[in-house]
């Protein structure tokens, strides 16, 4: 694109990007929170990770965090925090655990991100496999798509948070887990993510990828780290799957 090009121009060669990346992706990588729904619409994350941060004070452990550590709002970012503190020990498995707890409470007032389903039963019915890569706990990623009719699209394709934090993205561990046993090429897959991390861990599997920021900041901070297809919502996607753009 250059400085004369025309808005029409630049959506025709958006949708264009677009639907090169969709033709030629047999296999769809999903992120969870943020692509498939906002888990932590109502049980907020910030709350979440408050609680975690005076889980550990109530246990003399304050000084396990740094103060900028014990103001995050990412109770992912905590949990990463204590597990280069003490990594694979029982405070950690502990505080997974309650990490688990509480994105299984939060499964039941997840927003589903709009269009979403749709667009995951349109490619499904197209025939693509599509599965979820996600730092989140599988058993809230199983828990949000059966409340949503939408198992059968990805089942058993479910690849989550394990014991070992080390894996968690950007590393790949879980897409490669994913393609492996989908018996995927990395070179027919697409995945789809809302956060940096999501972008590296595809780079580094060798995986196409889409980002979706759903406002201007969280797409900013996408294709700041590089990501060159940004969507703000999922509709252009159904639309392309559908004929209709």
């Amino acid at each position: 694109m250059t400085p004369d090009t025309t808005q029409p121009e630049r959506m025709a060669e958006e949708t264009e990007k677009l639907r090169e990346l969709i033709e030629r992706a047999r296999y769809v990588l999903f992120d969870f929170d943020g692509p498939i729904c906002r888990l932590f619409a109502g049980h907020t994350a910030e709350w979440i990770a408050g609680e975690q941060v005076r889980w550990l004070e109530e246990r003399g452990l304050r000084d396990l965090l740094s103060e900028e550590e014990r103001e995050q709002p990412d109770p992912h970012a905590v949990l990463r925090a204590v597990h280069r503190r003490d990594p694979g020990g029982a405070l950690v498995s502990e505080l997974e655990e309650r990490l688990t707890q509480e994105e299984l409470t939060a499964v039941a007032s997840a927003w589903p991100t709009q269009y979403a389903d749709p667009l995951i039963m349109t490619w499904h019915a197209m025939g693509a496999r599509l599965a979820v890569t996600t730092n989140n706990s599988p058993l809230a990623v199983t828990g949000y798509l059966e409340s949503r009719g939408l198992s059968n699209c990805f089942a058993p394709h479910i690849y989550g948070r394990t014991r070992d934090l080390h894996l968690l993205k950007p590393h790949p561990h879980c897409l490669r887990r994913a393609l492996d046993e989908m018996g995927a090429d990395p070179s027919d897959a697409l995945m789809i993510g809302d956060a940096p991390t999501d972008f590296e861990a595809a780079e580094k599997a060798g995986v196409a990828f889409l980002g979706y920021g759903r406002n201007e900041r969280k797409a900013r901070v996408l294709t700041d780290a590089g990501a060159a297809c940004v969507v703000d919502s999922m509709e252009p996607l159904l639309k392309v799957l559908r004929g209709q753009a």
